[in-house]
């Protein structure tokens, strides 16, 4: 199975090589790959640990929901990828979640190929790859587009969920958009069709679920990684090529090497002219200010009192021809009980026969 791509795929340089499969299947493969790849790293999922585990070995890097024994002074974005996985019926708009992980985050400079178990044919994912980045930067512009942002609370156990939550809500604060957090457990299509007033969605879940599977015509709006809500909202974050595709939101909070605060609201990112991708029209900039800026909370005087709208979900809804029953309390004669009519629609008993 091996055979062709070990024959096709030559690495002078270095000879690194990373790949995944299941425990028993990657320790027969190292014993074939070790001879010739000096530099030979099998990653795991990155499960849990027992409470109180200590390992005298250095703890291993942790990307894309996996582990990697890097050696000291090794970088990841030097290796390639053999992928070992997958079906001979996965198409490339119903990717595998976990391949999808590694395909985004991967350095797009090294070779990265899969093997199908089934028919052990190897496949250069270079294209599908770029499919890929291509389709995740889309979802990116409609986040900058967007005004209203729900926030899906997808797991309620993983550490720091909390304030991945609230470092959510200040970013789409920050760049003058709306956010809702909802707790509806595992998202479908269904669930998410009841809130049309949300422009997208971005699911905070563990590094093994960030990608939500999305099927063509699934959902009704797109679904995000936090990753992206990042990209889309936070104007100091690098630009598209040069930024890491993070797939755990730990990632992004304050105590990581990634994490890249907010500028200041006199900052000129603020300021930086920027046109949407999709409607082609200019985004004017976000305007907000700090909590703790005493001019937020000064009153000043309006020529009419009237009322005047500011939730785009409410908007939205008065817009609607059908808003939901009025209750009209107080405004209703009471009025006792009668008996209704008796029979099936078709032929009710009082009609009698046609």
């Amino acid at each position: 199975m091996l055979g062709p791509w070990l024959h096709d795929w030559r690495r002078p340089q270095g000879r690194r090589c990373s790949f995944w499969a299941t425990q028993l299947m990657a320790e027969a493969l190292a014993t074939l790959l070790r001879p010739r790849y000096l530099d030979l790293l099998v990653s795991s999922p990155a499960l849990p640990l027992p409470v109180g585990s200590c390992s005298p070995e250095p703890e291993p890097l942790e990307r894309f929901g996996r582990r990697f024994p890097l050696a000291p002074g090794r970088c990841l974005e030097e290796y390639g990828a053999f992928y070992v996985g997958g079906s001979e019926a996965s198409t490339d708009l119903d990717l595998d979640p976990d391949l999808s992980r590694l395909l985004l985050g991967w350095a797009p400079g090294q070779p990265f190929f899969t093997c199908c178990p089934d028919t052990g044919q190897t496949q250069d994912e270079g294209v599908r790859a770029g499919r890929l980045r291509a389709r995740r930067h889309y979802l990116v512009e409609r986040a900058r587009d967007a005004r209203v942002v729900g926030l899906l609370a997808g797991t309620l156990g993983v550490a720091r969920h909390r304030e991945a939550l609230s470092h959510l809500r200040n970013l789409a604060q920050a760049a003058g958009k709306r956010s809702y957090v909802l707790a509806l457990g595992r998202p479908t299509p269904p669930k998410l069709a009841n809130f049309p007033e949300m422009d997208v969605f971005v699911l905070l879940a563990c590094p093994l679920g960030a990608l939500a599977p999305q099927p063509s015509g699934g959902f009704f709006r797109p679904v995000l990684a936090p990753c992206e809500l990042e990209a889309a909202c936070n104007p100091a974050w690098p630009p598209s090529g040069l930024a890491p595709y993070l797939t755990h939101y730990a990632d992004l909070l304050p105590g990581s090497p990634f994490h890249v605060p907010l500028p200041p609201p006199d900052s000129e990112l603020w300021d930086t002219p920027d046109v949407s991708l999709i409607t082609g029209e200019l985004r004017p900039p976000p305007v907000w200010k700090p909590s703790n800026d005493p001019g937020c909370l000064a009153l000043t005087l309006r020529p009419q009192l009237e009322l005047a709208e500011s939730s785009p979900a409410a908007s939205f809804l008065s817009s609607r021809s059908w808003q939901g029953l009025q209750p009209r309390l107080g405004q209703t004669p009471v009025t006792g009980a009668v008996s209704g009519r008796r029979g099936i629609a078709i032929a009710y008993e009082d009609e009698g026969g046609s």
